[in-house]
């Protein structure tokens, strides 16, 4: 009696196991494109894990005919993980990026390691429309939304440093189109305008819109968000840019970035840029300006803080060979206004670049020397011209 009852028993163990092993989910799938991409076994969620880093030696001079050496960085400038993918639906994607070096964390300016550079979900309504809520790069100049891993020179210009409008949290709409085979994309952002992670009383929000127009149709492998002509276009392309940020009650310097006023102004930002591309040769060039009534803010006790205001130009050619090896030119200039020429002095740079494409931008050797002038307007800051030298390897995924 209990020899069958056992054996019955068995049985149904056997059988359960079975029944349970044909329920176990098979091994996610794996890609090997761009990062590393994971896609659940019933396809309603993707992730890809990337990272890059940023290995930098830096030497600037005392003046231009003195060549000892001023300063000196030699530090990981960027660490980065980004993962992305879609949740449900591949019309539902997310980006997420995290910074772990001192300066992209923003540490000087906010006093806390600010760790989140991207926090997006985006929905896609169409080929043509999408949405997106969170925190990313608003839709200012090309050099800025670029990635800093795609820059043809060690790192992006003194004009973008000064006056581009960064990152924030709002919400942000992108649409693209033809007419009559010109194709152009339009960008629109309302934000918060006080930057990344920062928790404020700020009433004011930032406007921020984009239209850009691409005569000659679409860049190749995406051509005009990375710099230097990589895809080595086989007929000319061409696009034009303009951006302006409107943004209310701005509790700081740069509006999205900087220490803090200590009064709000409202900061008004235009933007152009032009980019063209063919066989290897590459020229960009932006046009940046700022603006902001009475941008000099002063405390109790008589510390001076302001807005930048004034206007900054940006030129830069290259040309690729076909061994990779890149030679590229750059002029920039940043000239402040008036109201703040006894702070500021108009800053001029000369740079020569030289960059070793190993694989893409994922994956290279750059150098570049720059020479700049340093010219008071108003005769209250020493004019201090120098040399500056720069080497850094990228590598990522």
């Amino acid at each position: 009696m209990i020899r069958p009852l056992l054996a019955s028993l068995l049985l149904i163990l056997i059988s359960s196991a079975g029944y349970s092993q044909a329920q176990i989910s098979p091994t996610p799938y794996f890609s090997y494109a761009k990062g590393l991409g994971i896609t659940s076994p019933d396809s309603l969620f993707m992730l890809n894990i990337r990272f890059r880093m940023q290995n930098r030696l830096a030497l600037v001079s005392h003046t231009e005919s003195n060549l000892d050496i001023a300063e000196v960085e030699a530090r990981t400038r960027r660490l980065r993980l980004r993962l992305d993918g879609f949740i449900y639906t591949p019309k539902l994607t997310y980006v997420i990026q995290l910074a772990f070096t001192r300066a992209d964390m923003d540490f000087d300016d906010t006093g806390f390691p600010n760790i989140i550079r991207d926090a997006m979900i985006i929905y896609s309504l169409n080929n043509h429309f999408a949405l997106g809520i969170g925190q990313t790069k608003l839709p200012g100049n090309r050099q800025r939304v670029n990635s800093s891993g795609d820059l043809q020179f060690v790192d992006r210009s003194i004009v973008n440093s000064t006056f581009n409008v960064d990152r924030d949290f709002g919400v942000q709409a992108y649409y693209n189109n033809t007419i009559n085979n010109l194709y152009y994309v339009l960008r629109g952002a309302i934000s918060s305008g006080d930057g990344r992670n920062i928790v404020s009383s700020d009433r004011g929000l930032a406007y921020t819109g984009r239209i850009e127009l691409l005569p000659l149709g679409q860049f190749t492998n995406g051509g005009d968000y990375f710099e230097g002509d990589l895809a080595r276009e086989t007929s000319p392309k061409i696009s034009v840019g303009l951006s302006y940020s409107s943004n209310q009650n701005a509790i700081r310097t740069g509006g999205q970035l900087g220490k803090y006023l200590y009064q709000p102004r409202d900061i008004y930002t235009s933007m152009a840029d032009f980019l063209l591309k063919y066989n290897g040769w590459a020229f960009a060039s932006e046009y940046l300006q700022r603006h902001a009534h009475s941008p000099i803010t002063i405390n109790e006790v008589g510390d001076v803080r302001y807005v930048y205001v004034g206007r900054g130009f940006n030129s830069q050619g290259s040309y690729l060979f076909k061994n990779n090896y890149e030679i590229a030119l750059r002029f920039s200039e940043v000239h402040p206004d008036r109201e703040i020429a006894a702070y500021e002095p108009r800053t001029r740079q000369y740079t020569l670049g030289a960059s070793k494409y190993i694989r893409g931008h994922r994956l290279k050797l750059q150098t570049d020397l720059t020479y700049e002038t340093n010219q008071s307007i108003e005769g209250a800051i020493p004019d201090i011209n120098n040399w500056q030298l720069r080497f850094q390897i990228e590598a990522g995924i």
